[in-house]
């Protein structure tokens, strides 16, 4: 994948938002807000590492999402974002069974959310976007499965770079199509409108 000039405006704007959360969880860890903005911006910065990575990445912003609907339950904010967290694992995980569960958790999550706010556009989209997800993911690790069979394969000695470069190429193929489906580029625009501009 090859960056662009936004793509780095974005990972500015949300390393900036993780160091910001993570300096304010230490004065106070009871701000539900602050650990909702906190696991948002571990779940966006997951987009620009490899899978093993992304996978650990994603991990931790659900850690953080949790613990913000432990002090609020009510946050609807929240209860999206780990559905967004539950989604992005789930087309990161090859293993369809296992896939399915995080894919059943996300509409939890997204059920809860548009329950708690209805008039939210948004939560109900991606309610509606998360049915579809399981024959998405379905279609999308065929297809890289068939890539991989129907390749040549790569010179001797390149083997190693090639396979890595195809399965860093599906891992954004994938989370393209996460962040189309279920709305992230939406909570771009919030954290955006929420923070200061990222230090130049």
């Amino acid at each position: 994948m090859e960056f662009t000039q936004q793509d780095f405006d974005r990972l500015l704007l949300f390393e900036h938002t993780r160091k910001t959360a993570e300096d304010s969880y230490a004065k106070d860890p009871l701000d539900a807000e602050n650990l909702t903005k906190w696991g948002g911006a571990l779940l966006e910065l997951s987009q620009f590492q490899n899978v093993a990575d992304a996978k650990t990445m994603i991990g931790e912003s659900m850690s953080k999402l949790e613990e913000a609907l432990n002090i609020s339950p009510e946050r609807h904010d929240a209860l999206w974002c780990l559905g967004n967290a539950h989604t992005s694992m789930a087309f990161l995980t090859s293993d369809f069974n296992d896939a399915k569960v995080d894919f059943e958790r996300a509409t939890e999550y997204f059920e809860k959310a548009a329950e708690g706010d209805p008039t939210n556009e948004i939560y109900k989209k991606s309610l509606e976007v998360a049915g579809k997800a399981p024959e998405l993911h379905m279609e999308i690790h065929k297809q890289g499965a068939m890539q991989q069979t129907m390749s040549a394969g790569p010179a001797p000695g390149k083997e190693k770079n090639a396979k890595k470069k195809k399965n860093s190429d599906l891992k954004y193929d994938i989370l393209g199509w996460v962040i189309l489906a279920v709305g992230i580029v939406a909570w771009v625009g919030m954290a955006k409108s929420q923070l200061p501009p990222p230090p130049r």
